[in-house]
């Protein structure tokens, strides 16, 4: 198993929860969480059992449905189901693997936990989706993870490299750029982790010499899989043919999500339950417009203007490989060696997106207008609105910070000095995201991408 962050979590949650709160584990499909959740399993207890409800027997899920009242009965029954003599008690955990697919056995996690035989990992997707909560009570004794795709500092985990990242975080707590030959050589390591991306799948294919067509493959699959979840929902195809347009939209470089581009008459609230299923099944990453940027984003939130984003950039170049027959595979060898045209620098606002949610942001941009008169010798005066976009805006430390993605050789920001300007008072950090070195002047600090994970360190 790759080594994955999130262990560190789950470790923590064992520690501190002493079998009082189950953990769910919460997350798109394929990204590893069956398996962090069961390799926890085999490491940190001495016995475990798997319960995969996608593919569980009638009979065990009838034990949740008849059997709860008497709990000696439901694991002695549970037991001869799986084949095991007994668990040890209080050092074996019970997964509950793909729990979306039987909400009934997360209502009875309440009964379980107050029992305190056992620990308890959920794993699934989709969680909160209205049909996987309608009828059941939600435990109050669940404490809750979401989890992303590989990161880039995972990545060069899974690719054998330890020193790094702690090279990259090094540099940035000092403030210096790394010397010109190490720069390139961590952002040909980026463009590797942006191109492959961070389905464990794909990694471990690249890791093992598979083509890029090979890997290709596979991340077609997982896209297959998503489209065949959203089409289960009810929604005469809607929640579909929103992820499907997202890569078509971020290509035009829309600024935010045009509900035409879908059909002619499509209108917001037309789609907005199923832009919140896509959203809630974390393989896009929503970002909202906000009317009056402050440290309380989610209070100025325009739900109608909205940006998505694929949750995992990899999956992104492989719906850009396939969607036009003049990007084949060959694309990949192109964005190795970034010579990438200006119409795809919508793949690095992608990868800053994936990033910063896996962080724990929410995504938040702005949108505003300066306004200025043009005076005429004839006396006729006439206003010239110009709009501006901050692509990204965050909170660290209770402060505004604005974020800004520059693809390209382009120094200009015109947008961040208009906003830097407008709401000086608000602003604590203020970074540029660029494919050059790290620098800082004026008062902003220009991050190399692969140095965006080190914002969260308190000790800068």
């Amino acid at each position: 198993m790759f080594k994955r962050k999130i262990y560190d979590k789950i470790l923590n949650w064992k520690e501190s929860s002493n079998g009082k709160t189950a953990l769910l584990i919460e997350g798109a499909r394929r990204i590893g969480k069956s398996t962090v959740a069961e390799e926890f399993a085999k490491n940190e207890y001495e016995d475990y059992i798997l319960l995969d409800f996608a593919k569980e027997s009638q009979d065990i899920k009838d034990l949740f449905l008849n059997k709860l009242s008497n709990l000696d009965d439901f694991f002695r029954y549970l037991f001869i189901y799986k084949d095991k003599n007994d668990l040890p008690k209080r050092k074996s955990v019970i997964i509950f693997d793909e729990v979306q697919s039987f909400p009934r056995a997360r209502e009875a996690i309440k009964y379980l936990v107050k029992d305190g035989r056992y620990d308890y990992i959920e794993t699934g997707s989709l969680i909160s989706i209205k049909k996987n909560v309608k009828d059941i009570l939600i435990p109050s004794e669940e404490e809750r993870l979401e989890m992303y795709p590989m990161d880039f500092e995972e990545f060069l985990w899974a690719r054998n490299n330890l020193i790094a990242m702690d090279m990259i975080k090094d540099a940035y707590l000092n403030h210096k750029m790394l010397d010109d030959g190490i720069h390139r050589k961590m952002m040909q390591l980026f463009r590797e982790y942006m191109t492959i991306g961070g389905m464990p799948q794909a990694v471990e294919a690249f890791n093992s010499g598979a083509t890029f067509n090979q890997v290709d493959k596979i991340k077609q699959n997982i896209i297959k899989l998503y489209e065949e979840d959203l089409n289960k929902n009810n929604d005469n195809g809607k929640a579909t043919k929103i992820y499907k347009s997202v890569p078509n939209q971020l290509g035009k470089n829309k600024k935010r999500f045009n509900m035409t581009c879908i059909s002619k008459n499509s209108r917001f609230r037309e789609y907005q339950e199923s832009i919140d299923f896509v959203e809630q099944s974390m393989i896009v990453n929503e970002c909202n417009n906000v009317s009056d940027p402050g440290i309380l984003l989610e209070l100025s939130k325009v739900e109608e203007k909205f940006k998505l984003y694929m949750g995992d950039t990899g999956l992104l170049i492989t719906c850009i490989a396939n969607s036009n027959e003049t990007l084949n595979e060959d694309i990949y060898k192109l964005l190795l060696r970034d010579k990438v045209s200006d119409n795809l620098g919508m793949i690095y606002e992608n990868v800053v997106a994936q990033i910063l949610r896996s962080m724990g942001y929410k995504l938040y941009f702005h949108e505003f207008y300066d306004k200025k008169i043009n005076k005429k010798d004839n006396g006729e005066d006439t206003i010239i609105s110009k709009k501006y976009e901050i692509d990204f805006l965050i909170v660290k430390n209770k402060k505004l910070c604005p974020i800004e993605v520059k693809f390209g050789l382009s120094n200009k920001h015109t947008s961040f000095d208009m906003f830097k300007n407008k709401y000086q008072l608000k602003i604590q950090d203020k970074y540029v995201i660029h494919c050059n070195n790290y620098k800082e002047e004026d008062g902003i600090t220009y991050l190399p991408i692969y140095m965006l994970p080190c914002i969260n360190d308190i000790s800068k």
